[in-house]
């Protein structure tokens, strides 16, 4: 009984369900109830479990249990029925969105089974606040066996023969970086650890600072001692406030069980770690620019002819990666690279962190083999399209990743297989669309983001994407003309070419994407003044279907401006001078009966 666990999901997701206040439920309760202390559970916040549309989550261990959707005012029947009395209770069980049965087991819902952690391997069943809880689930055990059973160049092999490529979206072999810099003479080196995140959607290395900040630390501790690095420094955008505070209590946990700071367990490596906290550009996320910021200078990119492994942090050698990189580093270092790299494919090894996002029914955090196809993803993991819908498109890599119709939900996901459909890896976001969802104003409103983010160095960037979102939003409003879309690609195309770094470089990608996949709808929306999904404003028009009609009165009852007619059980109308086009009446009518015109 003593090794019972009560796992309250913590991270900022579940948080936002109020999650805290069913911690807080927890601990008054299990006061209450003065149970012997042998046999009280232990209650731990942790971080992400994943399922952050299910949210708040509370697990039992070892029973393999979870809970979810729970309320405070659930606290005290849990407690009676499942912890003293070993009653399930079903109405807060995982429901399988195809059988619609109850399901016991967390890691035999459709969401887990299909899902291999590494990056994520801890979170959710350790609290981040607690070192001891890591050093328990086998960390820091890969900085031992790196500092006396290993030198620098062993390190660097296995970490090269694992077949690890940067997770930030580069894709670049973390082995290839870090021997680059180790061969270089000068001194100091930097490592640093890129924790800026700016992709909206995005959350995968925000959950792993917040729910295993230790792994970071170990994986970047492991690398100064390959490289003989003595100082580090981890970039997080000011926004993650919850990262934050829990990257600097494990940095200081660290240092006082000396897996920082001077002597290393007793050998002569040394090395420090200091937080530096991003202002919330998105183009912060590159690495020069980033390196830019950290030496207290404007966030701009450089032409990176000599890489930052030769020329970097105040122009010095510097190894930078990203959260989910440093992540995987002690578990290759534990369990060696022939089994990291039978995972995935031939030039994509290991596992991907996704945050899957948008119109699907399980949004939320996955871990994945490289390989698995957005077929899996979508439908196996996810559990397909809210409401059933029609599935559209999926955009990978963030705002400057393409567009991946349903034709394509065959493609298996790794670096090279997104490039050749015309998107990319990126950091990990992955947002799912529907048929409600208008390509052209989806690729308006990215274009929009990146415009707004571009830092304006280059003019190919900054004036170029200014004139592709002009272009898009005349399509969007219906004043474009048909050869606008040979100036969108061309512009598209000179952007990419003439732009410094990866922002301008793959700004245009949702464009060239929906322009290949989706043209008709561009054309739809020029020669027809036509919005299929009934988006763009100026070119809908809303009615309903007599014959599929019921009278339920659903759609009057969510019409705000009180443009829809007709009486309960009779077939309803639009009063088309009243209708501002909000959609709200197609997205609600449970029989299809609202249509676009």
């Amino acid at each position: 009984m003593a090794d019972r666990k009560i796992l309250i999901c913590c991270g900022t997701g579940c948080i936002a369900s109020g999650s805290k206040k069913v911690h807080e439920m927890f601990v008054k309760q299990l006061a209450e109830k003065k149970m012997d202390v042998s046999v009280l559970p232990d209650l731990k916040c942790t971080g992400c479990n994943g399922l952050c549309e299910r949210g708040p989550i509370v697990k039992f261990e070892p029973e393999d249990m979870a809970y979810y959707h729970v309320k405070p005012e659930d606290v005290a029947e849990i407690i009676e029925k499942t912890v003293i009395g070993g009653e399930d209770i079903q109405r807060l069980l995982y429901l399988d969105s195809k059988t619609k049965k109850r399901i016991r087991s967390h890691n035999d819902s459709d969401f887990m089974k299909k899902q291999i952690k590494i990056a994520l391997r801890n979170i959710g069943s350790i609290d981040p606040y607690a070192i001891d809880d890591y050093i328990e689930a086998g960390g820091y055990q890969a900085l031992k066996k790196a500092l006396f059973e290993m030198n620098g160049d062993d390190i660097i092999d296995v970490i090269k023969k694992s077949g690890l490529r940067g997770r930030g979206g580069g894709g670049f072999p973390t082995g290839v970086k870090w021997e680059a810099a180790q061969k270089s003479t000068r001194t100091p080196k930097y490592i640093i650890c890129n924790g800026d995140e700016g992709d909206p959607g995005a959350f995968m290395d925000r959950s792993i600072m917040e729910g295993d900040p230790h792994t970071v630390l170990e994986g970047m501790i492991i690398a100064a001692v390959a490289l003989d690095v003595e100082r580090g420094f981890i970039y997080i955008r000011d926004e993650y406030g919850l990262a934050l505070e829990n990257m600097h209590r494990a940095i200081l946990e660290a240092k006082e069980r000396n897996y920082l700071g001077t002597n290393i367990l007793g050998t002569t490596h040394s090395f420090d770690v200091e937080i530096m906290r991003g202002g919330g550009a998105f183009v912060c996320g590159e690495s020069s620019a980033l390196m830019a910021s950290i030496e207290g200078r404007v966030g701009e990119p450089r032409a990176k002819y000599i890489r930052s492994s030769e020329f970097g942090l105040w122009g010095q050698p510097t190894v930078l990666n990203n959260v989910e990189t440093w992540a995987n580093v002690p578990v290759i270092i534990m369990k060696g690279s022939e089994w990291f790299s039978a995972i995935g494919t031939s030039n994509s090894k290991g596992t991907k962190v996704f945050s899957l996002v948008g119109k699907v029914k399980n949004t939320g955090l996955v871990e994945v083999p490289m390989g698995v196809t957005l077929q899996e993803l979508i439908y196996d993991i996810g559990g397909g399209i809210l409401k059933d819908k029609e599935f559209k498109a999926v955009q990978t890599g963030g705002p400057s990743g393409g567009c991946i119709p349903k034709e394509l939900l065959s493609l298996p996901v790794d670096f090279d297989n997104l490039v050749s459909a015309g998107s990319m890896m990126g950091s990990g976001g992955m947002i799912v669309t529907d048929e409600r969802t208008c390509m052209v104003e989806f690729a308006r409103y990215y274009i929009a983001f990146l415009a707004e983010e571009s830092c304006g160095k280059c003019v190919s960037c900054r004036e170029g994407i200014r004139q592709i979102h002009k272009i898009l939003g005349d399509v969007c409003e219906g004043k474009a003309i048909e050869s606008d879309l040979e100036l969108l690609s061309e512009l598209s195309e000179t952007v990419m070419e003439a732009s410094l770094c990866g922002l301008g470089q793959t700004a245009p990608n949702p464009v060239m994407s929906t322009l290949k996949y989706f043209r008709d709808e561009y054309l739809e929306h020029i020669n027809q003044k036509r919005c299929r999904a009934g988006v763009c404003k100026n070119l809908t028009e809303f009615y309903i279907d007599k014959e599929a009609c019921t009278g339920c009165g659903l759609c009057k009852k969510g019409c705000a401006p009180e443009a829809i007619t007709g009486s309960l059980k009779t077939v309803h109308g639009i009063v088309q001078e009243k209708c501002i086009k909000c959609g709200n009446c197609i997205d609600i009518c449970n029989f299809k009966a609202v249509k676009v015109r």
